[in-house]
């Protein structure tokens, strides 16, 4: 699969418009998808096994998008064969009161994953310049000292999440970014299926369908965001997410060739004269 199609060009101006939301790919339906899918899960596990081991490198991954673009889906499909000892998932919604008195990266830096795991946010600090920027009423609730709200708030906010990003990288953490790129029209599509499936009830908010109402000063911030904080070591890939069984299998692609990238391998054996002595031991043993 070809990742640059998806990808968001760093320092470039972005215009989402460019982006098909219904693109599938070259695969002749849902179910020839999936088969790629379960290789790509098969191989996921496999590499995840030598992340654990290795214990050098762990990967970050961040999901974004606007309400039922999929992220939940991602989540539970793409990682289902991942062993749960090495992966951890964090959700980030509306900020408690404890991580109000902290500043805003704060929530996230405390769920990073350590050495040999793997990280999932659905949602994350992003939120900052995204539902923050759209409501930049809630600034105030982060009790932010003075001056703080200047009309350059945003583009420093940029420059701090690039900067804790290079951070982790050049301490040992990959850092991989989704933005689910799905269109007003199959939002609705998906709302109103919540709304008329019982068993989805408790998928819908009602704020959700008044969001709407700011779609599009939500693109603009995406694509500010996309622009500003898309870097070669952290790079943002926008994922058509019209269809999901495409999202996932795509967002998989992209995930196995990145572990795929960092030539893992076992730990060789370096006590040899210890470890022919255990099994000795063993072997005698009565």
């Amino acid at each position: 699969m070809n990742h640059d199609r998806f990808l968001a060009p760093p320092g470039k101006k972005i215009s989402l418009k460019s982006y098909d939301p219904g693109y599938n790919g070259n695969f002749r339906g849902k179910d020839d998808a999936e088969e790629k899918l379960k290789d790509d899960i098969e191989r996921l596990s496999h590499y995840q096994e030598m992340l654990y081991a290795q214990n050098i490198h762990a990967l970050l991954i961040i999901i974004q998008g606007m309400d039922a673009a999929g992220k939940d889906s991602v989540v539970k499909h793409v990682m289902s064969g991942v062993n749960p000892q090495g992966c951890q998932v964090a959700g980030f919604k509306q900020p408690s009161a404890e991580e109000l008195d902290h500043d805003y990266l704060w929530r996230c830096a405390k769920a990073l994953p350590g050495r040999g795991r793997i990280g999932i946010y659905n949602r994350s600090y992003y939120e900052e310049v995204l539902i923050v920027r759209v409501h930049p009423e809630m600034l105030k609730e982060e009790r932010l000292p003075p001056g703080a709200e200047r009309q350059s708030i945003w583009k420093d906010r940029f420059e701090d999440i690039c900067a804790f990003e290079r951070h982790l990288v050049r301490n040992g953490t990959v850092v991989l970014k989704f933005f689910l790129h799905v269109s007003k029209e199959e939002q609705k599509k998906r709302f109103i299926d919540r709304l008329t499936h019982p068993d989805k009830y408790w998928k819908f908010s009602p704020p959700d369908v008044s969001e709407r109402s700011y779609w599009d000063d939500y693109m603009k911030a995406y694509e500010d965001m996309l622009c500003n904080t898309s870097t070669k070591i952290a790079p943002w890939y926008v994922i058509p997410a019209d269809h999901k069984w495409f999202t996932r299998v795509a967002v998989a692609d992209v995930i196995v060739e990145t572990l795929k990238s960092l030539k893992l391998s076992y730990p060789k054996m370096t006590r040899g004269q210890d470890l022919k002595a255990a099994l000795k031991m063993l072997k005698e043993e009565k």
